[in-house]
């Protein structure tokens, strides 16, 4: 899995706990915010949403949310894996809740054309 990593106070060192354990490629960045503040253009989340093709998110808290509001604002095509849409604040309306993995690979296949 590949991870892109915020800076912590020194921009040539990752914020402490990223990357987490499951990244096998970490991208390092510059880039201090996330969270609250991950729609701002310092914030490594347009990384994470630019360059995917197609983008799953799973239950989380502001980050996650902030990363679905740019995927939304750049018409990245994407989908939230959850069982109840709440399991994402904010989750806006146009983004499909799918409660199965059947439904995701659906839906990542199609979206690829694969």
């Amino acid at each position: 899995m590949v991870g892109i990593a915020p800076c912590g106070d020194d921009p040539a060192t990752p914020r402490p706990g990223y990357p987490n354990p499951f990244v096998e490629l970490a991208i390092l960045t510059h880039l201090p915010l996330s969270g609250l503040s991950g729609t701002e253009p310092l914030s490594r989340n347009h990384i994470n949403v630019l360059s995917s093709n197609v983008l799953v998110a799973l239950p989380g808290g502001p980050g996650t949310s902030s990363e679905v509001a740019l995927a939304v604002r750049y018409r990245r095509p994407i989908a939230a894996f959850l069982d109840k849409r709440s399991d994402i604040p904010e989750l806006p309306g146009e983004v499909p809740a799918l409660g199965t993995l059947g439904e995701v690979q659906d839906f990542v296949r199609r979206t690829l054309k694969i």
